[in-house]
């Protein structure tokens, strides 16, 4: 039988990786991506038997890890509230894994969004996989660059033998997707603060005009919003809106929990019972 499990190898590589660092990763995990990448990725599970829903989390342009080698703050945050609430997650390092760190200041960056959309569903297609996992019940959530890897992932890289159950962007970069003929298999919710001067939310609402797009708009909130205990700051960036190359990253509270309550009860639609 064709099925996605294809020539996706895939091996759990160190067992309770980071174990004696507490909020950590529990596993690290090895598969093959599109491009032929040997892509690893970290692998949350919930201590609960039975066929769970699960999530893939495609990481922003600062990578899964910091320069301290550890997942970053919202990245683990998201990863746990989501093994918590039940769902196998899988977070696929997309730069680490072809030896690349942040791309946050660099414009002639390979690492495309495109090309990381077939690291999208390489991963789904290694939950799928799973025994743990009900490949009826996947979610594909992205972050910036992760987000725009989101809206690729719903045009370009159809997964095999299972579809998104549902795909959500945080703050995408959404400037020349429509130009380019967008289209999408799946519905898509956006997430996205008014106030971002890195990707702005001017295209992504026009993105969403006449297409199956959820725009859920945070007044006043900036790139990064659900940033745990990030005080807004002005940093460098290879794009802003305004062409100066600094733009403003960090928590708005209000904006945070709203899209933790919005997330959550979305993703509650994954579950049986």
């Amino acid at each position: 039988m064709r099925f996605a499990f294809r020539p996706f190898a895939f091996a759990v590589l160190v067992s309770g990786l980071f174990g004696a660092t507490p909020g950590e990763a529990q596993e690290r995990v090895a598969f093959t991506g599109r491009d032929g990448t040997e892509l690893s990725g970290y692998l949350f599970t919930p201590d609960r038997a039975g066929r769970r829903p699960a999530v893939v989390m495609m990481h922003g342009c600062g990578g899964v890890l910091d320069d301290r080698g550890r997942m970053r703050e919202r990245d683990r945050e998201w990863a746990e509230r989501f093994r918590d609430a039940g769902h196998v997650v899988l977070v696929p390092d997309s730069f680490g894994s072809r030896r690349s760190g942040s791309v946050c200041t660099t414009r002639d960056n390979p690492i495309t969004p495109r090309v990381r959309a077939g690291d999208a569903a390489a991963a789904g297609e290694m939950l799928a996989a799973r025994k743990d996992v009900d490949r009826s019940r996947i979610a594909l959530i992205g972050w910036s660059h992760g987000g725009s890897t989101v809206l690729h992932a719903v045009w370009h890289s159809k997964p095999e033998g299972f579809e998104w159950r549902s795909v959500t962007a945080f703050y995408p970069g959404c400037r020349g997707f429509a130009a380019a003929g967008w289209t999408q298999r799946r519905p898509v919710t956006i997430l996205h603060g008014t106030a971002d001067d890195w990707t702005p939310i001017e295209p992504c609402r026009d993105l969403a005009r006449g297409r199956a797009v959820t725009m859920i708009e945070y007044d006043g909130a900036h790139h990064g919003f659900d940033t745990p205990a990030t005080p807004p700051r002005r940093i460098r960036a290879a794009y802003s809106k305004d062409g100066s190359g600094i733009v403003t990253f960090g928590t708005d509270e209000g904006a945070r929990a709203k899209a933790i309550d919005r997330v959550m009860r979305m993703l509650a639609g994954t579950r049986k019972g």
